[in-house]
Protein backbone atom coordinates (compact mmCIF):
# COMPACT_ATOMS: atom_id res chain seq x y z
CA UNK A 1 0.00 0.00 0.00
CA UNK A 2 1.31 3.29 -0.69
CA UNK A 3 1.62 5.99 1.55
CA UNK A 4 -0.48 9.09 1.36
CA UNK A 5 1.46 12.43 1.46
CA UNK A 6 -0.28 15.85 1.93
CA UNK A 7 2.73 17.99 0.89
CA UNK A 8 6.55 19.01 1.72
CA UNK A 9 6.97 21.14 4.23
CA UNK A 10 8.89 24.30 3.33
CA UNK A 11 11.89 24.06 5.68
CA UNK A 12 12.74 20.54 4.31
CA UNK A 13 12.30 22.11 0.76
CA UNK A 14 14.51 24.50 2.09
CA UNK A 15 16.83 22.35 3.42
CA UNK A 16 16.76 20.21 0.33
CA UNK A 17 17.21 23.55 -2.14
CA UNK A 18 20.70 24.73 0.28
CA UNK A 19 22.39 21.17 0.55
CA UNK A 20 21.92 20.48 -3.55
CA UNK A 21 23.36 23.74 -3.49
CA UNK A 22 26.20 23.50 -1.51
CA UNK A 23 27.54 20.38 -2.94
CA UNK A 24 27.35 21.92 -6.68
CA UNK A 25 28.68 20.68 -9.55
CA UNK A 26 28.28 17.51 -7.59
CA UNK A 27 24.38 15.68 -7.44
CA UNK A 28 23.37 15.63 -3.83
CA UNK A 29 20.78 12.27 -2.81
CA UNK A 30 18.64 11.08 0.18
CA UNK A 31 15.26 9.49 1.33
CA UNK A 32 12.70 11.16 1.97
CA UNK A 33 10.22 10.35 5.29
CA UNK A 34 6.96 11.49 6.48
CA UNK A 35 5.82 12.88 9.82
CA UNK A 36 1.82 12.89 9.78
CA UNK A 37 1.53 12.49 6.00
CA UNK A 38 3.53 15.68 5.50
CA UNK A 39 7.98 15.32 3.89
CA UNK A 40 9.22 16.34 6.62
CA UNK A 41 12.76 14.42 7.01
CA UNK A 42 15.64 14.09 4.43
CA UNK A 43 17.62 10.62 5.54
CA UNK A 44 21.03 10.71 4.16
CA UNK A 45 22.60 7.15 3.79
CA UNK A 46 25.94 6.33 5.26
CA UNK A 47 28.27 5.66 1.92
CA UNK A 48 26.12 7.27 -0.62
CA UNK A 49 28.42 7.93 -3.47
CA UNK A 50 28.14 11.84 -4.76
CA UNK A 51 29.83 12.64 -8.48
CA UNK A 52 28.93 15.32 -11.38
CA UNK A 53 26.63 13.07 -13.14
CA UNK A 54 25.27 10.76 -10.56
CA UNK A 55 24.80 10.03 -7.09
CA UNK A 56 24.16 6.21 -5.80
CA UNK A 57 22.26 5.43 -2.81
CA UNK A 58 23.89 2.43 -0.84
CA UNK A 59 20.12 1.42 -0.26
CA UNK A 60 21.68 -1.92 2.22
CA UNK A 61 22.69 0.63 4.66
CA UNK A 62 19.17 1.98 5.54
CA UNK A 63 18.14 1.35 9.09
CA UNK A 64 14.81 -0.04 9.42
CA UNK A 65 12.42 2.31 8.41
CA UNK A 66 10.88 3.19 5.75
CA UNK A 67 11.03 6.02 3.07
CA UNK A 68 8.13 7.42 1.29
CA UNK A 69 10.16 8.36 -1.91
CA UNK A 70 13.89 9.71 -2.20
CA UNK A 71 15.03 13.69 -3.16
CA UNK A 72 18.00 14.24 -5.61
CA UNK A 73 20.04 17.41 -7.42
CA UNK A 74 20.25 17.23 -11.01
CA UNK A 75 23.63 20.00 -11.80
CA UNK A 76 22.43 19.95 -15.26
CA UNK A 77 19.31 21.76 -14.36
CA UNK A 78 17.12 19.22 -16.61
CA UNK A 79 14.29 18.40 -13.81
CA UNK A 80 13.45 15.28 -15.75
CA UNK A 81 14.05 11.27 -14.74
CA UNK A 82 16.59 9.48 -15.95
CA UNK A 83 16.57 5.64 -16.60
CA UNK A 84 18.63 5.38 -13.56
CA UNK A 85 16.52 7.54 -11.98
CA UNK A 86 13.42 5.55 -12.04
CA UNK A 87 15.34 2.45 -11.07
CA UNK A 88 15.58 4.22 -8.45
CA UNK A 89 11.96 5.18 -7.76
CA UNK A 90 10.66 1.44 -7.99
CA UNK A 91 12.65 0.55 -4.87
CA UNK A 92 12.40 3.38 -3.17
CA UNK A 93 8.21 4.95 -2.59
CA UNK A 94 6.27 7.37 -4.77
CA UNK A 95 7.06 10.74 -3.99
CA UNK A 96 10.41 11.40 -5.85
CA UNK A 97 12.38 14.73 -5.71
CA UNK A 98 14.33 16.43 -8.07
CA UNK A 99 16.23 19.83 -7.92
CA UNK A 100 17.80 21.14 -11.06
CA UNK A 101 20.81 23.71 -11.15
CA UNK A 102 20.52 27.18 -9.64
CA UNK A 103 18.26 25.51 -7.59
CA UNK A 104 15.44 27.79 -6.64
CA UNK A 105 12.28 27.35 -5.37
CA UNK A 106 10.82 26.83 -8.44
CA UNK A 107 13.90 24.82 -9.32
CA UNK A 108 12.56 21.76 -8.57
CA UNK A 109 9.59 18.87 -9.65
CA UNK A 110 7.87 15.74 -7.84
CA UNK A 111 7.66 12.16 -9.36
CA UNK A 112 5.80 9.15 -8.89
CA UNK A 113 7.65 5.33 -9.42
CA UNK A 114 6.62 5.72 -12.70
CA UNK A 115 8.74 8.76 -13.45
CA UNK A 116 5.01 10.79 -13.99
CA UNK A 117 5.08 14.15 -12.28
CA UNK A 118 2.83 14.75 -9.30
CA UNK A 119 2.11 18.05 -7.61
CA UNK A 120 2.87 18.08 -3.87
CA UNK A 121 1.99 21.69 -1.72
CA UNK A 122 5.12 23.33 -0.08
CA UNK A 123 2.84 23.58 3.71
CA UNK A 124 4.21 26.17 6.45
CA UNK A 125 4.15 23.53 9.32
CA UNK A 126 5.99 23.68 12.30
CA UNK A 127 8.59 20.34 12.61
CA UNK A 128 8.96 19.71 15.99
CA UNK A 129 12.47 17.73 16.44
CA UNK A 130 12.29 13.99 18.29
CA UNK A 131 13.47 13.58 21.49
CA UNK A 132 16.35 11.47 21.89
CA UNK A 133 16.33 9.63 25.02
Amino acid sequence: MKKAVKGIARETLDFILEVSKSTYPNEFAGLLQTRDDIITDVLILPGTESGKVSATLQLFMMPNMSSVGSVHSHPSSVIHPSHADLRLFSKTGNHHIIVGHPYGKNNWKCFNAKGEEIRIDVLDVEIEDDEIL
